[in-house]
């Protein structure tokens, strides 16, 4: 799934470059899932810029097309701010990290494993991209 990942990153452009940052999951021995996810999301937050735009992707989130997800991006773009994409471990994202985005978004109302999710997320973002470039990509 990293090769995935890598592939789809190095697709977009400079102006769109996509920089994946993991934080290091959260002990589960002996810890309760509420003491886990407050140590994850403090971790996710720290890694955060304070202008970022952050989108938490989150099943109970909003659910859009490929083509509303290209506005989305060339909005985000034309604003000049990092976008910080949240993908939560097994037990989700934190009450912090969901209470800092501007934004949630479903992927599905399935739920996959946070390696998957991050290939899903970039080739959509990849995706989204070629829309707003007229690539022929997207043939949806």
């Amino acid at each position: 799934m990293t090769a995935g990942f890598e592939d789809y990153s190095r697709r977009m452009p400079r102006n769109c470059a996509i920089e994946l940052v993991e934080i290091e999951p959260a002990s589960r021995k002996g810890w309760t899932t509420d003491r886990v996810l407050t140590v994850e999301g403090e971790r996710m937050l720290a890694r955060i810029g304070g202008t970022d735009h952050v989108v938490a992707l989150d099943v109970a989130g909003r659910t859009c097309s490929t083509e509303v997800l290209s506005g989305m991006l060339e909005n985000w773009l034309m604003h000049g701010n990092d976008v910080s994409f949240l993908i939560g471990g097994a037990d989700g994202l934190a009450p912090a990290c969901l209470a800092r985005a501007a934004e949630r978004l479903s992927l599905s109302a399935l739920t996959f494993p946070h390696q998957l999710v991050r290939v899903m997320l970039v080739e959509q973002l990849y995706r989204a991209w070629t829309l707003i470039q007229g690539h022929p990509y997207h043939r949806g």
